[in-house]
């Protein structure tokens, strides 16, 4: 069976085929992607890159291209959660061709394993998928998974920098707050003991983008992985603070941009 081809409402685009929310057109982005999150990440990243494009803003997608020890790079700022993810790597689909993209993920996350500290990173190896944008893809066990090659890149990455890195599983939630189990003011939380019940079963940190990441690029044929950097320790509940983070944030983003150039 044919799929029915997509329409203007299906898939809003203008006439140069500029997508809809992410602003970017055929030609303006690198098969090589770091998702940085934070459009404010962006820019610190821009500062690793050789010759850096002019910023462009799109509702709260922010990206740059340049090159990184002479690869072609694009960081693309996604906003915080699974939706926006999915969004972003929809309308990337439309004007990259996915057998030839690389995505990486490079974020911010919770250390739910007591053997990680504030600042240390974390290569995702896969990612429980507390989330349900996915869902509107594939059927509930399906696996998020990492691209082997990807994960491997990024741990040479992190080896060659002589960083304190971790591999293993993360846990992608659906929100911040009530959804990674911290409890609010005047707000029952329904899952107070999901940190608890996460470490039991190994799982290394907690976001909100890996699993959607995963799963969708492995349906499109694209090469994903993710390093995150430890900002909060929830079993010791601290918090990086801002010069700590920055720190993290270049790391990380130093990381990913390596492990495009082993690619």
């Amino acid at each position: 069976m044919n799929p029915k081809p997509l329409g203007a409402g299906d898939a809003p685009a203008d006439d140069d085929g500029r997508q809809y929310h992410i602003g970017l057109a055929p030609g303006d982005v690198a098969p090589s992607i770091l998702l940085v999150g934070d459009p404010g990440r962006v820019m610190k990243g821009a500062g690793l890159l050789e010759n850096p494009s002019p910023p462009r803003a799109h509702r709260e997608y922010t990206s740059t291209t340049g090159h990184y020890k002479g690869k072609a790079v694009t960081l693309l700022g996604t906003g915080i959660g699974s939706d926006n993810t999915e969004i972003a790597i929809v309308e990337l689909s439309r004007i990259i061709d996915p057998a030839k993209a690389v995505l990486i993920r490079i974020g911010s996350s919770g250390a739910i394993s007591g053997a990680l500290r504030v600042g240390d990173l974390v290569v995702s190896t896969g990612a429980f998928r507390l989330e349900s944008t996915s869902l509107a893809y594939v059927d509930p066990g399906f696996p998020a998974i990492a691209h082997h090659e990807v994960v491997q890149a990024l741990v040479d990455a992190c080896e060659k920098a002589g960083e304190r890195y971790f591999t293993g599983i993360t846990a992608s939630a659906c929100g911040f707050y009530g959804a990674q189990g911290r409890p609010v003011e005047g707000l029952p939380t329904k899952y107070p003991d999901r940190v608890d019940r996460l470490a039991a079963q190994r799982v290394l940190n907690m976001e909100m983008e890996c699993s959607t990441l995963f799963t969708m690029a492995t349906l499109l044929g694209m090469k994903a992985g993710a390093v995150c950097a430890v900002f909060a320790d929830r079993q010791a509940n601290e918090f990086l603070d801002a010069e700590g983070r920055n720190a993290a944030e270049i790391r990380a983003l130093t990381a990913g941009l390596e492990a495009v150039v082993r690619i």
